[in-house]
C-alpha cells in the first residue's frame, strides 16, 4: 500500500493547526467531543482546505482566498455589545425577542431568556451541552456533509453558541432573532441547534453584527423540527467584510411539517451560505430560497443539498442573484432522491441578473433521482436587464439609473414575495435599495 503524500500547507492551514494546539485548554467538550476536535483537525492537516479540485468548492476556492488565519475571539465585553446591538436595527423596528451569542459565546444577559421561557422556550449555553454525556450528538453532521471542509472547522474550532427547544405545541408570538456579535478582533466559530417539538411554531430570524474585519466567520445552525412543526428561518448577511463568512444550515424534518428557509446576501467579500436539508418523515413540504447581491469582486456562493429519503414531501427552492462589477455568483443545487421516496415533488430553479460584462455566475442545479414515481425538475437562467422594459420605463419619463433601480428591485423581489413572510418583506427588500443606492 502506497502512503498518502502529506501535502504543502498554505499560511492559513498551519495558523489554524497551530491555533488548535494553542487552544486546547479553551476549547470543552465530553471525551467524544474532543475526540471529534481531534479527527476534525487531522482532516484540514491531511486534506487542507477545501479548494477547487474539490468539486463541491469547485467554484469557490477557500483555501485560495484565506492568507491566513486569526486566532480565537476572546470573551466578549457585554457592555461592548449592547452598543453594537444598539446601533443597528436587522428589521426595522419588528417587535421580537432576541438571543445574543457574542465571540462565539452566548450572554444570557442580553437575550430575553424570561420573555422566551413564558412562551415555551428554553435557551441554553451550547458549551456546557459539549461538556455533557450527548455532546457529541451537538457536533454530529449529515451524510450529505460527512466530509464537508467548513463543518470541518466548525467541529475543530466550536466556541459554543446556543441550544433553543421549543417545547411541545408551543406558537411563539414573536419572531426570534439570534443574532452574533463579533465584539472584538479574532475569529467566531459557533453552532446553534433549534429543536422545535411536535405541533410547535416558531419563527427565527438571523443576523450577524458588529466588526467587519475581525476574522473568519463559521456559524451552522442546525435545525430539527419535530411531527407535524412548523419553523420558518430567515437569515441575512450584510455589511461589507474582507474575511471569510461560512454559514452553514442543517434540517432534519418529521412528517407533516412545514419547513421554509431564505438566505439574504449583500456585502461579504466572500461568502458561502451552504444548507443541507433531509426530509425524515411523510408528508411534508420545505421551501428554500435565495436572494444573493454581490460587486467589484465580491464571491457570493449559495450551495445546497435536498435528501428526499422518505415518499410523498414536496420541495421548492427559488434563487435569484444580482451581479456588478467583477462579482462572481455561485449556485450549487441539488436534489437527491432515495428509492423508497416515491410521490416526491421537487422543483428547483435558479436566475442570475448580470449588470456589467465582467459579472460572472456559476449556476449547478442537478438531480439524482433513484425513484420513479416522481415530479422532479430544475432551470437556470442567466442574463442582462431587458433593454425593451428599461426602454419601456424611460420613455414615460423614469430617469435611467431609477427605471434600472426598479427592474431590479422587482426581479429580487420576487423570490422575497415568494417566501411570504410578510412581516419581514419590507425590511428585505429596504436593504435591495440600500444596496442598489450604492450602486
Amino acid at each position: 500500500m502506497n502512503a498518502s503524500v502529506p501535502i504543502k500547507h498554505t499560511q492559513a492551514e498551519s495558523d489554524l493547526i497551530g491555533r488548535f494546539e494553542a487552544a486546547k485548554g479553551v476549547l470543552t467538550g465530553s471525551v467524544a467531543v474532543t475526540a471529534l476536535r481531534e479527527a476534525a483537525v487531522s482532516q484540514i492537516r491531511d486534506k487542507g482546505l477545501p479548494h477547487r479540485r474539490v468539486e463541491e468548492y469547485k467554484y469557490t476556492d477557500l483555501r485560495a482566498f484565506m492568507k491566513s488565519a486569526a486566532p480565537l475571539a476572546a470573551a466578549a465585553d457585554e457592555s461592548a455589545v449592547k452598543a453594537i446591538l444598539g446601533g443597528q436595527d436587522a428589521f426595522g423596528g419588528l417587535e421580537r425577542y432576541r438571543i445574543v451569542v457574542a465571540n462565539g459565546a452566548f450572554l444570557p444577559g442580553l437575550s430575553d431568556v424570561e420573555a422566551l421561557a413564558s412562551e415555551g422556550v428554553s435557551v441554553t449555553s451550547l458549551t456546557g451541552e459539549l461538556a455533557g454525556e450527548h455532546g457529541a450528538q451537538l457536533l454530529a453532521s449529515p451524510k450529505s456533509a460527512a466530509n464537508d471542509g467548513v463543518l470541518a472547522l466548525n467541529t475543530a474550532f466550536v466556541q459554543g453558541g446556543v441550544v433553543v427547544k421549543v417545547k411541545e405545541g408551543a406558537e411563539v408570538s414573536r419572531p426570534v432573532e439570534l443574532v452574533h456579535v463579533a465584539a472584538s478582533a479574532g475569529a467566531q466559530v459557533s453552532r446553534n441547534k433549534i429543536y422545535v417539538a411536535k405541533g410547535a411554531k416558531l419563527r427565527l430570524l438571523e443576523t450577524f453584527a458588529g466588526e467587519t474585519g475581525a476574522g473568519e466567520l463559521n456559524i451552522v445552525f442546525d435545525y430539527d423540527v419535530a411531527d407535524t412543526a412548523s419553523l420558518v428561518a430567515t437569515r441575512l448577511i450584510v455589511g461589507q467584510s474582507d474575511t471569510a463568512r461560512l454559514i452553514t444550515s442543517i434540517a432534519t424534518i418529521g412528517a407533516q411539517t412545514e419547513f421554509k428557509s431564505l438566505g439574504f446576501i449583500a456585502g461579504p467579500r466572500f461568502i458561502r451560505n451552504q444548507q443541507f436539508i433531509n426530509f425524515a418523515g411523510e408528508n411534508s413540504n420545505a421551501g428554500i430560497y435565495g436572494v444573493t447581491m454581490a460587486r467589484d469582486e465580491d464571491l457570493a456562493d449559495q450551495t445546497l443539498i435536498v435528501d428526499h429519503a422518505v415518499p410523498h414531501c414536496n420541495s421548492r427552492e427559488f434563487f435569484k442573484t444580482v451581479l456588478d462589477g467583477r462579482a462572481k455568483g455561485v449556485y450549487q443545487g441539488r436534489i437527491n432522491v432515495a428509492p423508497h421516496a416515491q410521490k416526491t415533488d421537487g422543483e428547483m430553479m435558479t436566475q442570475a441578473l448580470l449588470l456589467s460584462e465582467d459579472a460572472e455566475m456559476a449556476n449547478k442545479p442537478e438531480l439524482e433521482i433513484f425513484a420513479d414515481d416522481v415530479i422532479c425538475a430544475h432551470g437556470a437562467t442567466s442574463g442582462q436587464i431587458d433593454e425593451d422594459l428599461l426602454f419601456y420605463l424611460r420613455a414615460r419619463g423614469i430617469p435611467e439609473d431609477e427605471a434600472r433601480t426598479l427592474l431590479v428591485l422587482a426581479f429580487l423581489a420576487e423570490a422575497i414575495e415568494e417566501y411570504g413572510e410578510d412581516d419581514v418583506t419590507e425590511g428585505l427588500e429596504a436593504r435591495v435599495r440600500d444596496w442598489l443606492a450604492g450602486h
